[in-house]
This record gives structure tokens, sequence and C-alpha cells, in this order.
């Protein structure tokens, strides 16, 4: 609620980050450093260790005795990697166990170098408007020793590595879905709900361990899958079928992502929207698809 002449509008202040980690003996001291160097600490940061079998658990219990605001929690989910599901799942483990008096959630990678200033600067620009739903900074990679812009980077998007959301949208939108996909249903459910995104070009977050786009059989089969749930139906999952199977040179690509596609159909698999919020998201993406052409 927008304030009046009578009363202050209330500033967000706490902010709890929930961390999956899987085998990051290489990289998380250095996401936690990082952490604990922010001009705004975290209210709470909770370390998902998941079935880890490198010296991830004993790198993270050093910050555990050091700083009270870090806690882990053990998990031992299946061993294998599981686009989507695995990540979430794990995240959902931290956040069951998060003090639930915080203001922001941040879902964050265990492989990040952060500024300093990074989430001084997420909560601000929260506090600039309450309709602002989710924010985030600008991914980069290593590449010949300079670090450059992550292709999978883009203005209208958060980079599912960092994620930070207002509680009341992360609550609203339902909290995050294990499965793959999910790093974009929630911002589409941000845009139904009249929420604003906010990515912000000046944070540059180095990934230390991106995770390159996979495109063999059974990642292009699980991606048609996700388009189904996600509501986006036949032609637009055709459209961008298409077009990664023409930039990548590779007809066969179309033929794997409409047979996950019709097989999630066929099976009638859950969607992760209701009937209106399928309607919107596709009237949303047929408009993107316009202005693009437009452009």
């Amino acid at each position: 609620m927008l304030s009046t002449q009578n009363e202050t509008k209330t500033l967000l202040t706490k902010y709890t980050i929930v961390i999956p980690a899987h085998n990051e003996e290489n990289f998380i001291a250095i996401t936690l450093d990082t952490i604990v160097q922010q001009t705004l600490l975290p209210y709470q940061v909770i370390i998902v260790n998941d079935n880890s079998t490198d010296k991830t658990q004993e790198i993270v219990e050093k910050y555990v005795e050091k700083y009270p605001f870090i806690k882990i929690r053990n998990i031992l989910s299946k061993s294998e990697h599981q686009p989507g599901s695995k990540v979430v799942q794990a995240f959902l483990k931290g956040y069951e166990i998060a003090d639930p008096n915080f203001d922001i959630i941040v879902k964050l990678d265990a492989d990040l170098e952060l500024p300093t200033d990074y989430f001084e600067v997420v909560v601000n620009e929260f506090n600039q408007n309450e309709n602002i739903a989710m924010v985030g900074g600008f991914a980069y990679i290593e590449k010949k020793g300079n670090w450059i812009l992550e292709n999978l980077t883009d203005k209208d998007h958060i980079r599912g590595a960092f994620k930070a959301y207002r509680k009341e949208c992360y609550e609203k939108i339902g909290g995050l879905r294990p499965q793959m996909g999910w790093d974009t249903v929630d911002e589409l459910l941000c845009k139904y709900y009249n929420w604003k995104i906010v990515t912000i070009e000046t944070l540059h977050v180095k990934h230390l361990k991106p995770t390159g786009a996979s495109y063999n059989k059974a990642a292009l089969y699980k991606q048609g899958n996700a388009y189904y749930m996600l509501g986006y139906g036949f032609w637009i999952t055709l459209i961008a079928a298409s077009k990664l199977a023409f930039r990548k040179r590779k007809l066969s690509y179309i033929f794997y992502y409409l047979s996950g596609f019709f097989e999630a159909a066929g099976k009638k698999s859950k969607k992760m929207v209701n009937k209106d919020q399928e309607k919107f998201i596709r009237k949303y993406r047929w408009s993107k698809m316009k202005q693009k052409f437009k452009a």
C-alpha cells in the first residue's frame, strides 16, 4: 500500500539468500566471501548441500562457525543432474527452514562473484517502487582472460543464477516450480499479476562456472515438454524450435522439440499455469514476437 501524508512507507531491509550447492568446492568460498563482504549484509544465508561428495560441506561449515547468519542444510537427493527440478528442489528445502521474517528472498547459485554493493543496490531498487517484484544484475563469463556479457543475458530476463523476489510476489506466484522452465514461468506470472521486473546493467555478476546451453536429444525433448507445461501452445513451440534449428543448422531439433511437446500433451502433463494464465502467456509471447519482427 502506498504511503499517505500521515504515514511513512515501510522500507524493505531484510533479504534472505538460499544457495543450492552440489560439489562446489572450487567456487563456493568465493561466493560466500562476496556475500559476507556486502555493504548491506543479509538477514540470513542458507546453503543447501545437496549430496556433495567433495569438500563443499567442510568449506561451508567454516563460514557457519564464523557468521551467525549463515546456516547449512544437508540433503540427499538423487545424484544425477535433472535440469530445473534438482536445483529448485534443493532451494525449496532451504526455504523450508528460513526464518520467515524477511522482505526479499534470493535464489543464488554457488559459483558467483558479486560486487560488494550488489545487494545494497538491489534492495534500494525494490524500495523505489512497491510494484517491483524481481530485481537482478547482468551475468558475465570469462573468455580468453576477459569478462564478457553471458549470451543468455537479456535486459527483460533475470538469470536463474541470481533471482531476488519481493516476498509478497514470491508468495503470490506460488513459489518456484521444481521443473524445467521454473525461471521463465516465474517472470511470466509476475507480468500476469502486473508486477515489474527490473534488471540493472551496472551490476556485473561474474558467473564462474557457466552452464552451457545443452542441445542434445534429451535436452531438446525436455524443452519441448517444458513449453507444453508453460502453456505456450503448438505454434509458439514450433516457432521457437525452428529458430533454434535455423541458428544451429540442425533440422532435427524441430523434431525433438515437438516430440517432447506432444509427449507431454498426450500424457496431459500438469501445466505450471492455470487457464487464464496460459491465455495471458500466449498473448504476451505473441506480442513479443511481433515486436521483434517489426524491429
